[in-house]
């Protein structure tokens, strides 16, 4: 099983529009039993008393526009265990990637990426958050799921 791990700041918008896109691509490669995907926060900020915050609405509707459902998610934090669980940790951006090695103290076993790197880019996927560019953000990370699992397919 390839356990990937989707992370961006707040796990409200990109990160968990990665999680549930990657999660529709394996299943309709026919693959959902072959993969854990999930998704995390490098920050708490969407995190209050222990309970993170839904998908942020916009990026909810984007996913909703594709049929993608993304109910029952809620923000959770990275957490340095989070190494050991997963094969993949994939950051959104270049500071969430600056984040991650903090929080996760190394990478020896060459585990953390930005997304779109596997697309063969070093482009950092916007936050809609900031933005409000919601269709930018569904493409990049489309375009960054696409090559992710077009480069797993070989070790399945």
């Amino acid at each position: 099983m390839i356990k990937i791990l989707f992370v961006c700041h707040g796990n409200i918008c990109r990160s968990p529009m990665a999680e549930f896109i990657m999660k529709d691509l394996v299943e309709q490669a026919g693959l959902a039993k072959q993969f854990h995907i999930a998704s995390a926060a490098t920050s708490t900020e969407e995190i209050w008393n222990g309970i993170g915050n839904p998908v942020y609405p916009p990026a909810k509707a984007k996913l909703a526009e594709h049929g993608i459902d993304c109910r029952g998610k809620h923000a959770v934090q990275l957490a340095r265990a989070d190494y050991a669980k997963y094969d993949f940790l994939i950051g959104m951006d270049s500071a969430n990637i600056r984040n991650m090695y903090r929080m996760l103290g190394s990478d020896p076993e060459n585990k953390v990426f930005k997304l779109l790197t596997f697309a063969g880019s070093d482009r950092d996927i916007s936050d809609p958050w900031y933005t409000g560019d919601f269709d930018a953000a569904y493409r990049d990370v489309l375009e960054g799921c696409r090559a992710l699992l077009a480069s797993l397919l070989p070790k399945l």
